[in-house]
Formats: structure tokens, sequence, C-alpha cells
């Protein structure tokens, strides 16, 4: 993370924000719960491939994915889009097109 520029560091932390409020598939943020890295794993994936222009299909699938496979739950691909949908519109915000 050494070599971002600034923009981006903000951006790979609205990122986290993002899971964190916005997908919480296993629901811990009750609201009364300050931010935590349950998903900090899923950040640095869910970031490159923001930065790399994927849509955000591409990057429900990955939120999709990594529900089922590495928490063992089952996904909600229209919630997943709609957080995706929120990256990359915060992407497009944050640092441009």
């Amino acid at each position: 993370m050494n070599q971002l520029s600034t923009k981006q560091k903000s951006f790979y932390k609205e990122i986290a924000r993002i899971l964190w409020e916005e997908w919480d598939p296993i629901g811990v943020n009750d609201g009364d719960n300050q931010w935590n890295d349950e998903y900090d794993s899923y950040v640095p994936h869910t970031f490159k491939l923001a930065l790399d222009n994927a849509d955000a299909s591409k990057i429900a699938k990955h939120l999709s994915t990594a529900i089922i496979q590495n928490m063992g739950l089952s996904s909600n691909p229209n919630h997943d889009l709609r957080v995706a949908q929120l990256i990359t519109e915060t992407k497009i915000k944050m640092l441009g097109s």
C-alpha cells in the first residue's frame, strides 16, 4: 500500500468502511459496534478489481463468492450488487473514471 497515492489510500479505507457498514454478510455490525477488521481480508482484492475498472457485476460476483466459499453462507446477489455499485460509484467520486 506504500506506492498508492493519497487518494487511492483513502479509497482503500472507504472500501473497508463500505464492507463493514453496507456489506456485512455475517451481521456483526449491529449499528452500535465501532468498525473492526472483520472484513479487511476482502478489501485488497475488491480494491484491485475497482482499480482495474471492473464493473459492479464482477465486484458483486467476487463478494458473493467470498460469502459462499470463505464464510460458508448463502449470498444475496442483489445485495452484493448494490454494495458493488456503491464501490464503483465511490471510486468514480474519489478517483475519477
